[in-house]
């Protein structure tokens, strides 16, 4: 499947209430790659495998939490393309100057019924992986710097009216629902997993009534192996875990989540499955999270603080 507007997730900015502890957690357990820092005290860091300067952007403030997300579109055509039908749909942009981010293009900035900022763009500079397009090796000697994962890969976010949050990203931006929860009484959409690519989701969120509160980024590892040997390291670095290593049966995905030092989560994540526009959208009754293994599938069960701890 060609990908040919909204390609991928490119960024998400961090609130982390102590900088240099929040670079550790991220560079030095977590094994992203610090990429730069700019005049506002901002740390950019990325995965190994990615090319793009950045994917994760941490800022120091007095409350943890995201201050946006960002997806990178085809090119600038896509991004006015993309503005004009947000303004269209009743969403309010702005335009967020080329440089403001480091190595960063212009940003189209607008906020969702779910209070979340949403960023897109077009350019960001390519930094490579380290591995070369010309007879490249499979990996390089960062693929083995703490957890490592491969990429930044999504992130869910809590927030009130999920389906009208839905209906931007479908209509609007042309993403996938692949997943869904239905409510208690199974008459709406408590979560939706949503798709711009071929992957099981690329974003998602769930109902809560406060807005703009994230649950987790998400950091894709590329074996169950792997998924092992980061529950070894938080360990060995003390970062508390909230739930794993498991699978979910919303997504198939092998999971981890935990805290950094600042309180929000993160996941490292592995798995999932191929996603085609002709597949039908996967429903699970708000039981089913539950008892039928839609969070935990090993062991069948809810877990409280996943529910109810956001950032």
């Amino acid at each position: 499947m060609a990908v040919t507007g909204v390609l991928r997730p490119g960024h998400a900015q961090i609130r982390v209430m102590n900088l240099e502890e929040g670079v550790r957690h991220y560079r030095d357990v977590l094994g992203l790659i610090e990429t730069g820092r700019d005049d506002q005290g901002r740390v950019y860091l990325k995965a190994w495998d990615e090319v793009d300067h950045n994917s994760v952007i941490l800022r120091e403030a007095d409350q943890a939490g995201l201050d946006f997300f960002a997806f990178k579109v085809l090119d600038d055509a896509t991004l006015d393309k993309l503005e004009t039908g947000l303004q269209q749909y009743g969403l309010k942009t702005e335009r967020m100057p080329a440089g403001d981010l480091l190595e960063t293009g212009e940003r189209v900035r607008f906020e969702l019924p779910s209070g979340h900022l949403i960023e897109l763009y077009a350019h960001k500079t390519n930094i490579g992986n380290g591995n070369g397009i010309v007879n490249p090796a499979p990996w390089n000697e960062n693929a083995e710097k703490g957890i490592a994962p491969v990429r930044m890969d999504h992130c869910l976010l809590y927030g009130p009216n999920v389906g009208e949050v839905q209906k931007i990203f479908e209509d609007v931006l042309g993403f996938q629902l692949v997943e869904r929860t239905l409510t208690p009484d199974g008459e709406a959409n408590i979560g939706i997993w949503l798709s711009c690519s071929n992957k099981v989701h690329d974003i998602a969120f769930v109902e809560h009534p406060e807005p703009g509160k994230l649950h987790h980024v998400s950091f894709y590892i590329d074996s169950w192996e792997r998924i092992l040997r980061a529950a070894d390291i938080m360990s060995m670095n003390d970062v508390p875990v909230d739930m794993g290593p498991t699978r979910h049966g919303v997504t198939r995905g092998g999971t981890i989540y935990a805290w950094d030092p600042s309180g929000n989560r993160f996941e490292t994540f592995m798995g999932g499955y191929i996603v085609y526009p002709d597949h039908e959208v996967i429903t699970w009754t708000f039981e089913g999270l539950g008892e039928g293994g839609g969070l935990d599938y090993a062991h069948r069960k809810l877990h409280e603080s996943f529910l109810t701890v956001v950032s």
